[in-house]
């Protein structure tokens, strides 16, 4: 595990931005005016989508992907110039937050800057030429990180990036020699001490695809060598079975489990409803009752907090990274009251106490808990939207629900709840 992860990750809200879809301009300044607004949902840590200028190439959509990176070192003109990027990132801190900015290290497109410059650093194809290992990837060619001197180049880019902005979402991490990121961050920590460190660790069909193609990729355990956070991908299909309805909420909640005990004590885990490359949680739960629910639970989960710009207003088309596809927030839906709440709860949890998820599926309920000497936080998530009862490893007594500030009470060791969370600290 890292050796100086900071758990305080651990009650962190991260806001997630694609710069190109956030506002009507699509740029850094315009962004500027939406930061008031942000820091008041309750948020920590603002993540920009790649800023780097995006290849032409066999490019995808009208305008390309923001992960077909044609420049590590300067930002793409179409959202302003590097003094813009700077000047947003002064606000970001004036506010009390923290910025970090995605690094896509795995490839670059085939028009980058590095394939005229350094064509040493790519990797070649059995066939010949260069290419990439994830046939769909057309629009990007592989790096080899067998060369030594890609290492520098790419810890002296990050080195640059880190006397602006507070750290790194590594898109792909797993794809990418887990010796590369400790020595990347050990360069970091003399440029920014306290850097955060997110990555992009991959679904397991992804790992084994690659092992059994003789490819190398790190498993979660191997990363959490480097970073901080790491995606709760390894469980993602049981989360969309759940979501479908093939599984039961418990095997979902079992996986959670899972995740908190196999891991060092001190890992971290991303937790989220959607992303980028996942539908939009509104359209996953459409009814607003049954969205609050899950929305709570998601905070209440032990690891980072994600919001994707547009959860907040319910969207439900997840963006085009390939167009224009701007974040609609006139939906006439809005869960900032909740997430404020929720964010005032997530400051309140503790760091360092045992997290553990019982379900009832009969009753569509998880009760979740975290308990350390002296200290117990308790929450019950009516997650098939409907009142019920469960147990609930709290005295009997009357207790105030942190939602709701109302007296909740727990008799015979069992609360009864109705469609709406409960959260006792």
């Amino acid at each position: 595990m890292a050796e100086h992860t900071d758990l305080s990750l651990r009650q962190s809200v991260i806001y997630e931005i694609y710069v190109r879809n956030h506002t009507s301009e699509g740029t850094f300044r315009a962004i500027e005016p939406d930061l008031d607004r942000i820091r008041a949902l309750g948020v920590d840590i603002i993540w920009f989508m790649p800023i780097h200028p995006i290849g032409v190439e066999n490019k995808k959509g009208s305008l390309g992907c923001p992960y077909a990176n044609r420049d590590y070192r300067t930002v793409n003109p179409e959202y302003g110039t590097m003094e813009d990027f700077k000047h947003l990132v002064d606000e970001i801190h004036a506010r009390g937050m923290q910025c970090i900015i995605d690094v896509v290290y795995n490839h670059t497109s085939p028009d980058s800057t590095l394939v005229s410059e350094h064509p040493e650093f790519f990797y070649q194809k059995p066939t010949g030429g260069r290419g990439n290992k994830v046939g769909e990837w057309t629009d990007v060619v592989d790096l080899d990180y067998n060369v030594p001197a890609l290492w520098q180049y790419q810890i002296a880019s990050l080195c640059q990036w880190a006397a602006i902005v507070d750290g790194f979402r590594c898109d792909v991490a797993s794809n990418v020699p887990v010796a590369f990121w400790k020595a990347a961050r050990e360069a970091v920590e003399r440029v920014h001490p306290g850097t955060i460190w997110l990555g992009e660790s991959v679904y397991l069909e992804h790992v084994r695809h690659f092992h059994e193609s003789g490819f190398y990729c790190a498993t979660d355990s191997e990363l959490y060598e480097a970073f901080d956070i790491l995606y709760s991908y390894d469980i993602r299909r049981v989360f969309d079975d759940c979501f479908a309805g093939s599984v039961p909420v418990s095997r979902l909640m079992d996986a959670v489990n899972f995740q908190n005990y196999v891991y060092p004590k001190n890992h971290i885990k991303l937790r989220c409803l959607e992303n980028h490359d996942q539908p939009r949680a509104a359209k996953l739960v459409p009814d607003d009752a049954h969205l609050r629910v899950w929305t709570a639970l998601c905070y209440f989960m032990k690891g980072t907090t994600l919001i994707y710009a547009g959860q907040e207003a319910c969207n439900t088309r997840t963006p085009s990274l390939f167009d224009v596809d701007k974040v609609d927030w006139n939906t006439g839906r809005d869960l900032t009251p909740l997430m404020q709440k929720l964010y005032a709860i997530r400051h309140k949890l503790p760091t360092d106490a045992a997290f553990w998820l019982e379900t009832d599926d009969e009753a569509g309920i998880v009760a979740a808990t975290y308990t350390a000497p002296g200290k117990r936080c308790a929450g019950v998530f009516p997650v098939a939207g409907k009142p019920g009862t469960v147990n609930i490893p709290l005295a009997d007594g009357v207790y105030s629900d942190a939602l709701t500030g109302s007296g909740v009470r727990v008799e015979g060791g069992r609360l009864a709840v109705g469609t709406e969370a409960v959260i006792i600290l």
